[in-house]
């Protein structure tokens, strides 16, 4: 494999590439700014427009979903880090 190539050994995805990033939560536990604060930390070009979020149907629950421009795994792989450390973030995926 040659140095130029954008593929990663250890995953399929070709970088720079869209990549959603979801998390979800409690509806009052501020996901979306918690999320946004995340991203902006390890992917600052992402628009804010690029963020969009649903309420469950009791409206207890927000998963909130942001399309981000992955430079590379390690990038996502810290995103998702830190949102699994996050104690408000019930999942991310």
């Amino acid at each position: 494999m040659a140095d130029s190539d954008p593929i990663q050994d250890d995953t399929l995805l070709r970088f720079p590439c869209a990549f959603p990033i979801k998390a979800m939560g409690r509806a009052e536990d501020g996901i979306e700014a918690i999320l946004r604060a995340i991203i902006e930390r390890h992917a600052p070009e992402t628009r804010k427009d690029a963020v969009r979020a649903r309420a469950s149907r009791t409206g207890r629950w927000v998963s909130v979903t942001v399309v981000i421009e992955a430079r590379s795994k390690d990038q996502l792989d810290a995103i998702y880090r830190e949102l699994s450390e996050h104690e408000r973030i019930t999942c991310a995926f």
